[in-house]
C-alpha cells in the first residue's frame, strides 16, 4: 500500500473547509485528519459517505484548547495543517465579538505555538475582507495592498495574518496565506446572504437586504475555491500570500434579482432593512497570481446558483 501523505484540516466540518476535503479524498494521495470543535456552524452530513473510509480521521477539537492541539499535532504528526478553523459570520461578529478574537486569534496563535519548532506546512485560509472597502471605481486589491477591516470578523483575521508573518520572520514557520472572496456551493449556513436569499424564495418568504442593496461582492462557487486552494499548496513556498477571486462582482440586489429569477418567484419579495454598522461598500481583488499557477475559475455565478438552487430544493429539511 502506498503511504500517504498525513494532514490536517481544522474546520473540516464547516463550509469551505469540507468542500476541500471532499476535493483531497478524490486525490487517493492523503491521510486527512479533520479538526472540528463541531459549533453550530458546522455539520458532520457534509462529509457524509467519507466519515468510514481509512484514509480520514475525525477529533474533536477547539483550536483555542492549546494542550490537546498541540498533543494531537504531535501525535499526527502532519506534513501540513490547513487551517480553515473560524467564526466567520459578519453579524455575529458585531453582536458578540468575543467568541471571534478567541477562536480567530488565540486558536491560531495556539497553531503557531505547536508548529514553531517543527517543519509543518501552514496554509492559512484568510479572506478579502481584511481589505475593507474599495471604492466603485477604485482598482482592485492586490496581495499588497493595505489592510482596513471594517467588522471584528474582519478584523480578527487580518490579525490573524500578522501573527502568521510575524512567526515567519521570528520563528521562520513555514507558512502561506490564501485570502477567497464570498464563496456559495451547497450546504453552506443559511445564516450566509445567499442561502437566505435561496431558502426565501424557494419558501416564498421576504428576502431582507441591507441598505440599498448597492453593496458590491465577489463570489466564487466553492468547489472552484477547494482546487484554487490545491493549487497553491502545491506550488507551496513560505511567505506567499495569492488572492483567490472569480472576477464576477455583482451588487446584493443584482444577486437577490437573479436568484428570484431563477427560482420563479416575484421581486416583491425583495424587503429592505436597516443596514448593518460598518457594512463594506464593495469587495473587488486583482487573482492574477494564482491564475499565473494554473488556476481558472470552471463555474461562472449564473451556473453556480443554479447548480446551489437545485441542491436547496432537494434538501430543505436538512437545512439550519
Amino acid at each position: 500500500m502506498k503511504k500517504l501523505h498525513r494532514i490536517i484540516i481544522t474546520g473540516g466540518y464547516g463550509f469551505i473547509g469540507s468542500h476541500f476535503i471532499k476535493y483531497l479524498i478524490k486525490k487517493n494521495k492523503y491521510e486527512i485528519f479533520n479538526l472540528d470543535c463541531l459549533t453550530y456552524a458546522a455539520d458532520n452530513r457534509r462529509l457524509s459517505g467519507i466519515e468510514n473510509r481509512p484514509e480520514y480521521h475525525f477529533f474533536k477539537c477547539d483550536i483555542r484548547d492549546e494542550n490537546l492541539l498541540n498533543n494531537l499535532i504531535k501525535d499526527i504528526e502532519p506534513e501540513a495543517i490547513f487551517n480553515f478553523a473560524a467564526e466567520t459570520h459578519v453579524d455575529n461578529s458585531i453582536i458578540k465579538p468575543h467568541d471571534f478574537i478567541t477562536t480567530n486569534i488565540l486558536g491560531t496563535y495556539n497553531i503557531l505555538e505547536s508548529i514553531k519548532t517543527t517543519k509543518i506546512k501552514l496554509i492559512h485560509i484568510s479572506t478579502d475582507e481584511i481589505y475593507g472597502d474599495r471604492k466603485i471605481k477604485s482598482p482592485y486589491f492586490v496581495e499588497e495592498s493595505n489592510f482596513s477591516p471594517s467588522s471584528p470578523y474582519s478584523a480578527s483575521k487580518a490579525s490573524q495574518e500578522m501573527l502568521i508573518n510575524a512567526y515567519i520572520r521570528t520563528y521562520r514557520i513555514n507558512a502561506m496565506i490564501l485570502r477567497p472572496c464570498n464563496n456559495y456551493g451547497e450546504f453552506q449556513h443559511s445564516e450566509k446572504f445567499i442561502p437566505t436569499c435561496i431558502i426565501c424564495a424557494l419558501n416564498k418568504k421576504p428576502i431582507p437586504i441591507y441598505g440599498d442593496g448597492k453593496n458590491m461582492r465577489e463570489w466564487i462557487f466553492v468547489e472552484d475555491t477547494a482546487r484554487a486552494i490545491y493549487i497553491a499548496s502545491k506550488n507551496f513556498r513560505t511567505g506567499m500570500i495569492l488572492n483567490i477571486g472569480s472576477g464576477e462582482i455583482i451588487s446584493n440586489l443584482s444577486l437577490s434579482r437573479l436568484i428570484i429569477k431563477i427560482t420563479g418567484q416575484s421581486e416583491s419579495l425583495i424587503k429592505f432593512v436597516k443596514d448593518r454598522p460598518g457594512h463594506d461598500i464593495a469587495y473587488g481583488m486583482d487573482s492574477t497570481k494564482i491564475r499565473r499557477l494554473g488556476f481558472t475559475p470552471s463555474t461562472n455565478i449564473k451556473e453556480g446558483l443554479r447548480k446551489t438552487i437545485e441542491w436547496y430544493k432537494k434538501n430543505l429539511e436538512f437545512i439550519k
